[in-house]
């Protein structure tokens, strides 16, 4: 099985026509048919079932083609370091993160790493917590960054930064911090929350400040994203919970309530995949002593 098969499994599975896909590669329809029956054989599985007329993947076909891609992707990012190893250059590490790890300390981490390890390229994405764990355990990450994020058993983890809670209020809202005297007056509200399926652990914890406050939350709009979120607040659609450090720079004209007394408190987390500690072991030794002023 070479990733060139690889390649053409999963250019059949998008075409799902022979002639076509050998067209493609530069090959006689023949040839392809030949190669894709030495590679279900190899392996044990059909992949394809075909008649004069149709062509479609086999379930066992769809997970061969989901591992495919992911060898393809892994062999590809493989020979690139490698290269970038033999001529002494830095490379690319790939970086995750939440709203909140943006506006505190994932900046300071960026600059620590460029002046670390010179030349070196970060890719970064913003990401829920769901496709953090997914993408690092299938190696299309190297750091994710997440709050309060529930860790799988074959990734690390380290929390690098607390926050407290703030309750986000419309500029209208009759609460303000002068009479404010506990969570139990936000009973009656509408609330704007994340997503579970994105972070389940995460809302769990915001759930659980209302339940210490005896009551349910209400909730009316679902967003993973904070700027949403503001702005929903903002025109009177409901209330919001967010690690404080989310407001670093919004411009959004709405008022919060720092929580300073509730025992919920917003953990920035790092996590990574410890199968790729040994690309840049300088580097994953630096951030898993990282302490914030």
């Amino acid at each position: 099985m070479t990733i060139q098969q690889l390649k053409n499994v999963v250019i059949l599975s998008e075409k799902l026509n022979f002639t076509r896909t050998a067209e493609g590669l530069n090959i006689v329809q023949p040839a392809l048919s030949r190669q894709i029956k030495q590679l279900e054989e190899e392996i044990g599985a059909i992949l394809f079932q075909r008649d004069k007329r149709n062509v479609k993947l086999t379930r066992a076909g769809s997970y061969f083609v989901n591992e495919a891609k992911k060898l393809i992707s892994q062999s590809a990012r493989m020979r690139k370091q490698t290269a970038h190893i033999h001529n002494g250059e830095a490379g690319e590490i790939r970086i995750a993160f939440t709203h909140s790890i943006m506006q505190t300390i994932l900046p300071d981490i960026l600059k620590t790493i460029n002046q670390r390890t010179p030349g070196i390229k970060a890719i970064l994405k913003e990401m829920n917590n769901r496709d953090q764990y997914l993408a690092l355990q299938q190696n299309e990450l190297d750091i994710g960054f997440a709050t309060n994020p529930m860790v799988p058993v074959n990734l690390k983890s380290k929390v690098l930064h607390i926050d407290n809670f703030v309750i986000l209020l419309p500029e209208n809202h009759p609460v303000c911090e002068n009479n404010y005297e506990d969570f139990s007056v936000f009973s009656n509200e509408e609330f704007i929350f994340p997503t579970v399926s994105d972070g389940p652990n995460y809302v769990h914890i915001l759930e659980s400040i209302c339940v210490d406050a005896g009551f349910t939350p209400k909730v009316v709009h679902e967003t993973d994203s904070a700027s949403t979120s503001f702005r929903l607040v903002e025109v009177g659609l409901g209330i919001s919970l967010e690690p404080i450090s989310s407001l670093h720079g919004h411009e959004f004209p709405i008022k919060n309530i720092e929580l300073k007394d509730i025992r919920q408190k917003a953990k920035l987390t790092m996590m990574w995949n410890p199968e790729r500690e040994s690309e840049y072991p300088d580097l994953f030794e630096l951030l898993k002593n990282w302490k914030v002023d």
